[in-house]
């Protein structure tokens, strides 16, 4: 990779589909910067003492959204990714076109959609517990997850990805996708 050239890798998927996996990969092997649209809800959750909830995180998101704008979230993002002076960044959590307006002005963005059946991503959900409310989740319940309005435009985002990472395989054939991406 060279040193004098950014790549920025936009990340959108469903519910699940390995978007913090990927991220942490390419922190520990590549030494990329990682930003998470959740992470700016989840700093409010917690200064508000709430807890982590799809729930909380969906309703906090849409009032930002309506009140602040649309692109309000999307700004600060590409802001905060345009300062950052590391080679390697990426963005998790795509969800909106608004998220991707002001990403994609920045050189050398990539937006890539991350693609898992429901029966993987279900799986990974339970198991990891990333919000309070994840482990106990029925697979009726995380396929009803997907009818929230932050989830319901991710496949029109992921309509206007460039690349694509299939994550139904071993967690090895991930991380050679990965390396071919930014290599």
């Amino acid at each position: 990779m060279p040193t004098n050239k950014k790549i920025i890798l936009g990340f959108t998927g469903p519910i699940a589909c390995g978007k913090g996996t990927i991220a942490s990969y390419l922190e520990k092997k590549h030494n990329a910067s990682t930003y998470r649209f959740s992470t700016m809800l989840r700093d409010v959750l917690d200064r508000f003492h709430l807890p982590h909830t799809r729930e909380n995180l969906v309703n906090l998101s849409e009032y930002v959204r309506n009140t602040y704008g649309e692109d309000t979230m999307a700004k600060t993002m590409a802001a905060d990714v345009e300062n950052d002076k590391n080679d390697i960044i990426v963005v998790d959590g795509i969800r909106r076109m608004a998220d991707i307006e002001y990403l994609k002005k920045l050189p050398n963005f990539i937006l890539v959609k991350i693609e898992a059946t429901p029966e993987h991503r279900y799986e990974r959900i339970i198991k990891r517990g990333e919000n309070s409310d994840d482990n106990t989740k029925t697979y009726e319940e995380f396929l009803a997850d997907h009818k929230h309005p932050t989830e319901m435009t991710i496949p029109e985002v992921m309509g206007h990805a460039t690349k694509t990472i299939n994550n139904d395989g071993t967690i090895e054939e991930l991380y050679t996708q990965l390396d071919a991406l930014i290599l």
